[in-house]
Order: structure tokens, then C-alpha cells, then sequence
């Protein structure tokens, strides 16, 4: 049996819209020793594959982290499936707030050192002594709390667009460079402060927890499932919305809306706007917030050279191309120095 793709997402793009049947786009993560991750992978990706699954997930020594799309009418096979891994049994399931037919167009089952990048030692600390999980009743409470600092997990771009009143907003441009930086900046309040922080889906949350733990810090909380649950229960229990603008997620959406404000610019011409966009230059793929106008304008590209770039023919744009890296500057998520409104490191 093939245990990659053999469509291409276009081609896999045609046959959802052919089988015009919906799909539910969902995360989940747990972090478990798995001993072989190799023969973990396969048999997820054959087990899944027969079920019409898409998604990107990573599977370490550490554990899993899974953002998946699944036909509804696979949902219970799918459940009855996972129910089946001892350690997955009853696992809660992060349904996205946004549902979208193409979130994911190939399935991904990837063997990686770490589920989340910490740049740290490999068992340099117990992942199982973490800050208490708290849900969005509890969550709430905490932050009016005058003795609490509320920490955002993750990086610049997603909070960018969306995060809740009052945050800490690290600036920076991945999860291994928050980890020492909150740890510094909060030393003094190790042992009077409570520290509460949220991430997408708590997987992040979930390592720096344990992380502060480690380092001596006591009163230390996390929004449990993070704002894709907080969200949930929000809408469900009618408790007060405390996050404001976009949720940043990770697949073909990049967004969901968890509030009606928007918080962000055009990162080209300064208007209010909260859509981010990879860059048209295949030779850039700069990640970018890009209002309608702009896009008009460069051809969703983030620069006239860009777009000056991605009108060659495509035999000129592979030269050019031709022994050059860009992962770098696409990570770097917007920093790029051809865009005037850009966030800036502080």
C-alpha cells in the first residue's frame, strides 16, 4: 500500500467539490510516549487514508498533534478508530468554530524530534507537571483578577489579528524564543502572580506550563483547549467574550472569526483589514495581511518586485529561483522590509 499522497491538492481540491458532501475541520494533540514513531505513522496513515482524512499531523517520541478534515459521514468511523489507541480513547476533539470543505487537501503524517519546537533539552523537564487546565468560566474570572498576568502563547502573526483584552504579547516569530523570554520577564512574580496563558488549541500552552513549573513558578494556569474551545463554550454558555478579532489557524482558512472587531492592517497600505495572505511569488511566499485593494494592485503579491517576479513565465521564475532558500524569509511572517505597515519587533 502507498502511504503518501497520490493526488495533488488540486486534483484532490476537484473531487471535494465533485462529492459536494461536508467535511468537519478538527485538532486534537496529546502529548504520550511513543516509543516507535515510525510504525505509529504508518498505521495512522493507512487507518485514516481508507477514511478519506486530510490533515497535517506530527507524531514524535513526545506524542501527537493532529489538525485533521474528515467527511462527516466518516465522523464516527474516524471516532470508533481513534477510540481504538489506548492513549487516544475519549481524547476531546477542538471542531473548528469555522468549518471549511477544503481546510486541508492532502494528508500529512510526519515523524518529527518534537509535536511543538521548544530549542530545549530532550527531557529537560516533566511535561506531565503542568499549570491546572481552567475552561472559559474559569478562564474569565482569572484574568479580572488584578494579581494575574495573561500570557499569549503564541507568535506575532496570530496575535496580530486576534487575541484576548489585557494579553502579554511576546514578539516574537516562533514558540522556542517565547519560552526564555516569559521565563526572564516574570522571574519576580514566580511566587505571587498567577499566571495564566492561552494558545490555539493548548498544545503550546500545555509545554510552557510545565516549562514554568520546572523553573519554580507556582501559580500557573491554561485555558484548557485553548480559544478553538474557549470559543465553543462561549457561544454555548453564553458567558462574556473576552477575546477580540481573528483566531490564526493553521491551514488553508488561516483564520476564524471569534468577535467581529478587526485589530489589524494592511500590512501595504494601513487600512483596518485581518486577512492574511502568502505571497503570489512562489520565490518569496511571504505570509502577509493584504487588504482587497492591495491584492488588486500586486496581484497578491507583497511587492511590486514581486510582482514584477511572478508576471516572468514560469520556465524564467524557475530560474531565477534555482539554488535559492526562502524559509527563512517566509517564516519570518511579515517582517519583510517592503511592507510599510508591517508589526514591528519591538
Amino acid at each position: 500500500m502507498q502511504l503518501y499522497n497520490k493526488l495533488s491538492a488540486k486534483e484532490r481540491a476537484s473531487l471535494i467539490e465533485k462529492a459536494g458532501k461536508r467535511r468537519i475541520t478538527l485538532s486534537f494533540y496529546k502529548y504520550y510516549q511513543i516509543k516507535n514513531t515510525s510504525i505509529f505513522r504508518d498505521h495512522l496513515y493507512m487507518m485514516w487514508e481508507k477514511l478519506d482524512v486530510l490533515g497535517r499531523i506530527y507524531i514524535a517520541n513526545e506524542g501527537i498533534n493532529a489538525q485533521l478534515s474528515v467527511p462527516s459521514q466518516n465522523f464516527q468511523a474516524f471516532k470508533s478508530k481513534l477510540d481504538s489507541i489506548k492513549f487516544l480513547k475519549d481524547i476531546r476533539l477542538n471542531v473548528a468554530v469555522e468549518q471549511d470543505d477544503f481546510s486541508f487537501l492532502k494528508l500529512k503524517v510526519k515523524v518529527r524530534q518534537n509535536i511543538v519546537a521548544d530549542g530545549l533539552p530532550e527531557n529537560s523537564f516533566d511535561l506531565s507537571n503542568n499549570g491546572k487546565h481552567v475552561n472559559a468560566s474559569e478562564f474569565n474570572n482569572l484574568v479580572e483578577d488584578p494579581n494575574t498576568l495573561l500570557v499569549d502563547m503564541r507568535n506575532h502573526y496570530e496575535s496580530e489579528i486576534g487575541h484576548f483584552q489585557g494579553a502579554i504579547l511576546p514578539d516574537v516569530d516562533s514558540f522556542r524564543e517565547s519560552l526564555p523570554i516569559i521565563e526572564r520577564k516574570f522571574e519576580k512574580h514566580k511566587k505571587t502572580k498567577n499566571i495564566v496563558m492561552y494558545c490555539t488549541g493548548g498544545i503550546r500552552c500545555e509545554k510552557a506550563s510545565a516549562f514554568l513549573k520546572h523553573k519554580g513558578y507556582e501559580k500557573v494556569y491554561q485555558l484548557d483547549g485553548g480559544i478553538i474551545e474557549y470559543a465553543r463554550q462561549v457561544d454555548q454558555e453564553k458567558l462574556k467574550n473576552k477575546f477580540i478579532g481573528k483566531n490564526f489557524v493553521f491551514d488553508h482558512r488561516r483564520s476564524e472569526s471569534v468577535s467581529n472587531e478587526i485589530i489589524a492592517n494592511c500590512h501595504q497600505c494601513g487600512v483596518k483589514c485581518d486577512s492574511h495572505i502568502n505571497c503570489e511569488n512562489e520565490a518569496c511566499h511571504l505570509l502577509f495581511i493584504q487588504c482587497e485593494s492591495c491584492a488588486k494592485e500586486f496581484k497578491n503579491c507583497c511587492s511590486k518586485e514581486c510582482y514584477e517576479v511572478n508576471s516572468l513565465s514560469l520556465e524564467d521564475q524557475k530560474i531565477l529561483r534555482k539554488g535559492k532558500k526562502n524559509s527563512n524569509k517566509i517564516f519570518k511572517k511579515g517582517r519583510s522590509d517592503a511592507l510599510k505597515f508591517k508589526k514591528t519587533s519591538s
